[in-house]
This record gives C-alpha cells, sequence and structure tokens, in this order.
C-alpha cells in the first residue's frame, strides 16, 4: 500500500449555524492546518498515488482566503471541513483539520 501525505495552511473566514450560544456565530477567521492522506495499492502511470500539487489545486486553490460559508454546501465546522476535502480529493483516505492551537477534526474513510 502506498500512502502521501499533504500539509497545506489556507487562511479562511467562517461562521457557525450553532444551536447554543457561542462566539463562534459571529463572522470570523483561522489560519487553517491541513493534513490529507491519500492511499493507493497502485501508482498511475507517472509513479504516483495523487500529485501533491493536484491535492493543492483541489484544496487550496478553493478554499484559501475564502468565506468558507459561500464554498461548502453545510455548516462549515472543521468536521465537516475535512469530510468536504476527502470526497473531493482522489484516493483520500484521512483528512485533519486544524482550525487553531489544540483543535484538531480529522475525517477518516
Amino acid at each position: 500500500m502506498y500512502t502521501v501525505t499533504k500539509r497545506l495552511e489556507i487562511s479562511a473566514a467562517h461562521q457557525l449555524s450553532l444551536n447554543y450560544e457561542s462566539k463562534c456565530k459571529n463572522l470570523h477567521g483561522h489560519n487553517w492546518i491541513i493534513y490529507v492522506t491519500c492511499q493507493s495499492e497502485t501508482l498511475d502511470a507517472n509513479g504516483m498515488v495523487v500529485d501533491f500539487k493536484h491535492i493543492k489545486n483541489l484544496v487550496s486553490d478553493v478554499l484559501d482566503h475564502q468565506y468558507l460559508n459561500d464554498v461548502l454546501q453545510c455548516n462549515p465546522t472543521a468536521e465537516n471541513i475535512a469530510r468536504w476535502i476527502c470526497e473531493k480529493v482522489p484516493h483520500c483516505v484521512k483528512v485533519s483539520v486544524q482550525e487553531s492551537e489544540g483543535n484538531v477534526a480529522v475525517y477518516e474513510v
């Protein structure tokens, strides 16, 4: 089994729709750190699981410096962002999204 992991950093804003009082209901931003892990039993014609640049194009180029509520069709929690990324990247099996120091959400297939 081949495994590759791409680390990305993006800056993006969001506001959460919550059923309790929280400052996170207000518009705010984070400097997100994202790890995207992809796996395959075989390599493509170029000898890769997936090109690291392709991961960057699908994640950073779409989410960096964006208002995530406009990009995602769900409440943009770290958990939902992780799932959204995993569904967009070929061969993705795990995404880790750190929205702030000590707060990390992980989605695994």
